[in-house]
């Protein structure tokens, strides 16, 4: 391919069938394609559909083939617990084998679910490349969601297994997991048939036979297995992201175009080569963790970091140079959010100093938008460019990034870049009319979507069409709004649904409305998410409550916090819940969240014309101010 970003842009969307037939190329197929793309049934595009392929084989057997087996695949480390393990392609091919005839000797077939509800150790990307090896669909949960969570994902996989370990850590506690399996269990209405828990050193606890085994258990008497042939349209995992219906929305992947794409970005989004070490600071449980910690770096063959921490408190705001500089890491994506507890620990960046950083050459944000301040800061410190990118999980990988692999482009301060090869965006105003340049308006991508996106919706095929499909026709909307300036640099502003993002985790602020609904005092609610210079996003609840209710309002808040923290978990950061005397709404009854959100972030609004009641919305002014949430 040509080196120049313009004419590989131009022929990814002029010639899509082409471009990716040439990409489709490096990776191993069983069997492969010659029909590159169905256009039959839009939008259910099917990209590679008479290839056969395997996942477990791309990330793994592969490098073995290729004589590379013994190059070290995986780094995990863990300043927490102080645990450090390093495994070679082999090493890992052989546990991912040996797990996988685990998995077969439980009754798990091809196409069967399989629940991760793991912390980050080196079994969580065990069972994930097991499940890939033996056609098994993976269902990994991040390990801070809570029971309810847990179980809504049984439900809807119908999981016939579930793999968990005995706990996770955070900086000075520890998270119980077994607990939350079994209350998890006991709510979903869905059984699974078999757990298989991995006990961590010291915090070993009792499993109930034979329905609960442990890792070393069900390894016993296991046989490796090779890899199954796959078609290229099966999914490879489900994960799962939330709904604006409060019920979360199953994202599954295709198995072909996964490989084809994600390895591609990794040489030409990131400049990644396979004997470099690259480190995503993320978590399996998100879909940064999915591409980006386990299956790019290893479908590219080079070294990933699993890192078992936070960017402070483990043990101070150095840890990240630390990492750096002990495995000569060259490029590390994580989100602006640890960026901005590095700052606010260390603004002076005195840890910074005492590691030498020689080896990295580049720092990828993404999760949410990195405000210019952060930007800058961090380029101050590192001198190294400092890249702001664009995706969701439905994509998998970047819409929009500066493809430092193909040609290094100059940074725009509040952009995301430009379009990423394989995706054709567009700004489209409310009239349905395309927007001119630097017009704000529905950020959306011409279909059909590049392989590795989302070819539909586990079990939701018309939940795909109607909630992506429908509202642009032949265009999949993004729910982002932005612009796009005269150079074609992407800038994302705002989400134009209720998901909300608080330090790069995707939330549904429906679900914690409905949360906070069953509460027996609360009559309504309404959850926003309010500007938070750390976190990106923060939820905050407004409360009206039942007529006659004695309980004092402090009181009630504090057990709807509780709550919330009980059945979302800890991840959706839900502190302040307001009670006030009544919601602003328009005539016909819906709540006027927008406009609470811009009083609360102090930003311009117009007095909506189809309010019921404009006092209302002072009134809820003087209670953000009395809350500390606006300044008077």
């Amino acid at each position: 391919m040509n080196n120049n970003f313009k004419k590989i842009y131009e022929n990814s969307i002029d010639e899509p069938e082409n471009f990716w037939r040439e990409v489709a190329d490096d990776i191993f197929w069983f069997k492969k394609p010659n029909k590159i793309l169905n256009k039959s049934k839009p939008p259910f595009y099917k990209w590679f559909e008479d290839g056969v392929t395997n996942t477990c084989y791309n990330a793994l057997d592969i490098h073995i083939d290729q004589g590379r087996g013994d190059k070290i695949c995986l780094i995990y480390d863990s300043p927490i617990t102080g645990n450090k393990k390093q495994f070679t392609y082999k090493e890992l091919r052989d546990k991912v084998s040996k797990f996988a005839g685990a998995l077969i000797n439980q009754g798990i077939k091809k196409g069967d679910r399989a629940i991760i509800y793991m912390p980050m150790i080196p079994e969580a990307v065990v069972a994930m490349l097991a499940c890939g090896r033996i056609g098994a669909i993976h269902s990994v949960v991040f390990g801070g969601f809570a029971s309810n969570e847990l179980a809504s994902r049984i439900d809807d996989s119908k999981a016939k297994i579930l793999i968990t370990a005995s706990c996770g850590f955070e900086p000075g506690k520890t998270v119980e997991y077994k607990p939350l399996v079994d209350e998890a269990l006991k709510l979903a209405s869905h059984k699974i048939e078999k757990v298989i828990l991995f006990q961590r050193s010291g915090h070993e606890v009792k499993l109930n036979a034979p329905k609960e085994l442990s890792w070393d258990e069900v390894l016993s008497n296991a046989q490796n297995v090779d890899c199954v042939e796959m078609n290229s349209n099966e999914f490879a995992y489900i994960l799962y992201t939330s709904g604006t219906t409060g019920i979360p929305k199953g994202i599954v992947r295709d198995i072909g175009g996964h490989i084809v794409a994600l390895k591609w970005t990794m040489k030409n989004i990131y400049n990644i080569d396979t004997d470099d070490i690259w480190w995503s600071a993320s978590d399996i449980g998100w879909i940064v963790g999915h591409s980006y910690i386990v299956y790019a770096p290893l479908f590219k063959g080079c070294t990933t970091i699993l890192f078992e921490g936070k960017p402070v408190g483990t043990p101070d705001a150095g840890v990240f140079w630390k990492i750096i500089s002990d495995y000569k890491v060259k490029s590390l994506f994580t989100a602006p959010t640890a960026f901005r507890a590095i700052k606010k620990e260390d603004p002076e960046g005195k840890f910074f100093s005492k590691y030498d950083l020689s080896s990295f050459k580049s720092l990828f944000l993404a999760g949410e938008r990195a405000d210019p301040d952060t930007i800058k800061w961090a380029e101050k410190l590192l001198k190294v460019p400092v890249i702001d990118h664009w995706w969701q999980t439905e994509t998998s990988w970047a819409i929009s990034s500066n493809c430092t692999g193909i040609e290094m482009m100059k940074t725009k301060y509040g952009s995301a870049c430009k379009a990423v090869p394989g995706y054709d965006v567009k700004i489209i105003k409310p009239d349905q009319t395309l927007a001119k340049p630097n017009e704000m308006g529905d950020i959306v991508v011409k279909l059909p979507l590049p392989p590795g996106t989302f070819p539909t919706l586990w079990n939701a095929d018309k939940r795909y069409e109607e909630t992506y499909m429908s509202n642009y026709k032949g265009y999949y909307q993004t729910y982002d709004a932005g612009h796009i300036d005269e150079d074609g640099y992407i800038s994302i502003m705002s989400r134009t649904d209720d998901i909300i993002n608080v330090a790069g985790h995707r939330l549904s602020t429906g679900a914690i409305e409905e949360v906070l609904s069953e509460h027996q005092s609360v009559a309504e609610c309404a959850v926003i998410g309010i500007a938070d210079k750390l976190k990106g996003q923060l939820p905050i609840g407004l409360i009206t409550l039942k007529a006659g209710v004695d309980k004092d309002n402090e009181t009630i808040a504090k057990e709807c916090v509780q709550m919330v923290r009980d059945k979302v978990g800890p991840v959706a950061a839900f502190k302040i819940a307001i009670v006030v005397k009544r919601l602003p709404k328009t005539r016909s009854g819906k709540i006027l969240r927008g406009t609470v959100r811009k009083i609360a972030d102090s930003e311009p609004y117009k007095m909506p014309a189809t309010i019921d009641d404009p006092a209302i919305l002072t009134e809820i002014k003087e209670d953000l101010i009395k809350n500390n949430i606006l300044k008077d």
